[in-house]
């Protein structure tokens, strides 16, 4: 029997306050202030509490299936009409990939190297100019070997 109470009480006491009043006023200092009970001392304004708009996801569901389908076809007539180019691209593809590695490979010696003059100890101009070209170094590093 608390139960049923409980919920009848719960029906009832939501939409009372679903529909309470949202007051906004500004102190002294600047800073806005939100409160549901009327400042009778102060200037305020009430708030306009719009509802938030509903999307059914079972559309967006559908959508997606119909995007993952076209992008499907259109992946496989690539192949499809890609089938003698594929090895040719694979060879390039692979010497492509070697010559990244080398890149990555010098970029890192050109980094270990300046840091070895870095820890060496320097004059204030060469310090900024190595720390400048560490700088340099390492966002290609990142941007071309790790990043891409």
């Amino acid at each position: 029997m608390p139960w049923r109470q409980a919920a009848v009480f719960v029906v009832l006491f939501i939409p009372a306050v679903s529909t309470a009043e949202v007051y906004t006023w500004i102190d002294d200092q600047g800073v806005a202030h939100f409160t549901d009970i009327k400042p009778e001392a102060r200037e305020h304004q009430p708030v306009e509490i719009r509802r938030p708009s509903m999307i059914p996801m079972r559309e967006n569901i559908s959508r997606g299936e119909r995007v993952s389908t076209i992008n499907r076809q259109i992946n496989r007539s690539l192949e499809a009409s890609d089938g003698g180019n594929r090895k040719a691209a694979s060879r390039q593809d692979a010497r492509e990939l070697e010559r990244k590695k080398a890149r990555c490979a010098g970029y890192r010696e050109r980094l270990e190297r300046i840091q070895q003059k870095l820890r060496a100890g320097y004059s204030n101009d060469q310090g900024n100019r190595l720390r400048r070209q560490r700088r340099e170094v390492s966002q290609k590093l990142s941007r071309e070997c790790m990043l891409g």
